[in-house]
């Protein structure tokens, strides 16, 4: 544990390094998927809404059910590292995929899919680890701090993005010249992966009986055992990520309003700083004033924000840019927050499991939610977003309804 008040734990630190050269590769790449489909798809551009869904909703639905299974491997065996470092290299080497999206859309689809499963083998692992490397008091600073370092190498990733797209702009068409100018970024971003697995290297894990709890019990696999309140959050944030598709839409919405590629990467990059700046301060703030009140501030900006980028019409493209910041705000304010309230509501032996859960209730509904959004885009493009917000809102009012503000206790 950190010896002074206001010191993280080093092992902290070094999963945020990870997580940061991490996020620099995946950011180099992932603005460009939807242009970069599109190029591949070529005379087939009718396709492009459904074929994004499909990519997204497989990759992070199919790949987000190993995350539970992950995690109660690494409560059984308490051993957190393994899994980790698994999955950070699976998603470095899934990015070799991409250069064989000549042959045809589905091998974008296989490397989105097995990048998906390496976060799938690492991520309740990873969470586990942060949780054991900090006291109670300071969770939610910890996975604050950890978001924080993902959006900065998030940032970093889209300028490098933002450059080379500069570099490979064809001025008629808004887009990278030809499928030759997006690979040189795949090879590019294979680095910085690379590096990011690296530092996992030198984390020392705390060492745990195997299956030790409080009680002499392994991990609990079954959620009904789980607190009520947590079942229920479980539920509702299913609920809201019905609403919540591929970041890959807004970005497609955004170049269908009139902005250039290079402008539309730029605006995610702003996105991400405004979500880097701010991720550790909302972590630090729900640790005195609770996650509930956050995270119901958090879902109704969400909903504003995506029904924003429904009214937004052509010709007004300009107004996307306060949105991008906002919705930066929004993810500010809940990702590292509804990590510290599954472990704050977890059993203690099953942390890692329900940190699990929680991922895998987000894949289970990332699938239709994103198949929902390709075809709504086919109907009309701002559809899915004036879903998305009507799901956002609707899920704040069942927060306050239904979720009690979690105690401060050690939790057997």
């Amino acid at each position: 544990m950190p010896k002074t008040k206001n010191r993280l734990d080093r092992n902290v630190i070094l999963v945020g390094i990870t997580s940061f050269f991490t996020d620099v590769s995946s950011e180099m790449v992932y603005p460009l998927i939807q242009a970069f489909v599109s190029a591949v798809l070529t005379a087939r551009k009718s396709l492009l809404g459904p074929v994004l869904g499909i990519i997204e909703g497989v990759a992070e639905s199919t790949a987000s059910l190993l995350k539970v299974f992950a995690g109660y491997h690494s409560d059984k065996i308490s051993r957190r590292k393994p899994s980790t470092i698994a999955g950070y290299g699976l998603s470095a080497l899934a990015k070799g995929f991409l250069f064989l999206a000549s042959l045809g859309w589905p091998f974008v689809l296989v490397s989105r899919f097995f990048d998906r499963v390496g976060k799938g083998i690492r991520s309740a692992p990873r969470d586990a680890l942060i949780v054991e490397s900090t006291p109670e008091k300071t969770r939610g600073r910890a996975f604050g701090f950890h978001r924080a370092m993902d959006f900065a190498g998030a940032t970093l990733g889209v300028l490098i993005c933002y450059f080379v797209s500069l570099k490979f702009l064809d001025p008629t068409a808004k887009t990278l010249r030809d499928l030759n100018a997006f690979y040189f970024l795949f090879i590019l971003s294979i680095v910085p992966a690379v590096l990011g697995v690296l530092f996992l290297f030198a984390v020392k894990e705390r060492k745990h009986p195997a299956g030790a709890s409080g009680q002499g019990r392994g991990p609990d696999f079954n959620v009904a055992h789980y607190d009520p309140s947590l079942r229920r959050f479980f539920f509702i944030h299913l609920l809201f990520t019905l609403g919540n598709s591929s970041n890959q839409f807004l970005l497609l919405r955004s170049q269908s309003l009139g902005q250039a590629l290079p402008s539309v990467i730029l605006m995610y990059m702003v996105f991400n700083l405004c979500t880097s700046l701010f991720s550790t301060f909302f972590g630090s703030l729900s640790d005195r004033i609770g996650r509930r009140i956050l995270l119901v501030s958090g879902y109704a900006l969400y909903g504003l924000v995506y029904a924003s980028f429904g009214f937004i019409g052509e010709g007004h493209g300009t107004l996307l840019w306060p949105v991008w910041i906002c919705y930066g705000a929004y993810y500010a304010m809940t990702e590292g927050v509804e990590k510290a309230m599954v472990s704050d509501l977890a059993p203690r032996a099953s942390r890692a499991t329900a940190l699990g859960f929680y991922h895998t209730m987000v894949g289970i509904g990332l699938l239709p939610a994103s198949l929902i959004a390709g075809w709504l885009y086919s109907w009309k493009s701002s559809a899915p977003f004036l879903f998305g917000g009507a799901l956002g809102l609707i899920s704040a009012v069942l927060l306050v309804l239904l979720i009690r503000q979690p105690e401060r206790r050690s939790r057997q």
